[in-house]
């Protein structure tokens, strides 16, 4: 059972709301980052999801597209993200999901990414561009390293495409509550309690739910149909903010995410 099999376990055995906490590797440098994920770790993400900084990204929004610029400005890429993730997994005892596209790992070598990214204790990859109709050659090869395979649904998602998404994913499902790209909203989405249930109607894997989150009360609403509720955007400005004041970024990103597990 995978590290990320576990903790959907724990904490659907415990009736707990799971947070998944996104941040951008690199932003605004790898020594920092390393602290801010050591950080939210010890503050209680349930699942930490490391972003690669990429030059053209498809679904993030203007704060996560700014992070991946000041990351790819100072220094960051995916070979680099990976050798972070090598030497901070020993402090970190949450699940990292690495969230990337699909050319940075063309590039690296899909073999050569496995490896590295076996060897740096990732636990779960989500392959934002790669269609699931596609993704089962990458699913082979990163479940023979011990390495789950994170599936995106999404509003339009057809039963056929769930039903694809359950057989090749590992870990649990990403459903994205909106259509677009990231960002912090005021509400949750109202469609997203349906995407969930047409979901749960056709498997029993655990699922996380992203776009538009970013406060206490969005967690723990979102909790009440799904496993977990993914909040980027908003830490990702909290953190971005905590820099440009001159203060600690990483106790910045702890504090918020202590502030978003706040039970009610």
């Amino acid at each position: 059972m995978s590290r990320l099999e576990q903790t959907f376990d724990r904490l659907r055995a415990r009736h707990q709301p799971g947070l998944v906490a996104y941040i951008t590797a690199g932003d605004p440098d790898l020594e920092t980052s390393g602290a801010i994920l050591q950080a939210i770790d010890k503050a209680g993400a349930d699942v930490i999801e490391v972003g690669v900084p990429f030059s053209d990204p498809l679904a993030d929004g203007p704060v996560i597209q700014r992070a991946s610029e000041r990351a790819l400005k100072a220094g960051a890429s995916l070979g680099r993200t990976l050798a972070l993730l090598a030497y901070v997994r020993q402090h970190i005892a949450a699940p990292i999901v690495l969230f990337t596209y699909a050319n940075p790992v063309l590039r690296m070598g899909i073999d050569r990414f496995v490896e590295q990214a076996g060897r740096a204790g990732v636990d779960g990859v989500l392959l934002l561009d790669l269609p699931v109709e596609e993704a089962g050659a990458a699913s082979e090869r990163l479940n023979g390293a011990g390495i789950d395979l994170v599936c995106l649904l999404s509003p339009t998602s057809t039963p056929e495409r769930i039903d694809a998404a359950s057989r090749i994913g590992r870990g649990f499902l990403y459903a994205i509550s909106r259509l677009g790209v990231t960002g912090a909203r005021d509400s949750v989405a109202a469609s997203a309690q349906d995407l969930v249930a047409r979901i749960r109607a056709r498997t029993p894997m655990p699922i996380a739910l992203g776009f538009g989150l970013s406060r206490p009360e969005h967690v723990r609403e979102t909790c009440q149909y799904a496993d977990a509720a993914v909040v980027g955007s908003a830490l990702v400005q909290a953190i971005a903010d905590a820099h440009e004041r001159g203060d600690d970024a990483a106790e910045a990103a702890g504090r918020f995410v202590t502030w978003l597990k706040t039970p009610a």
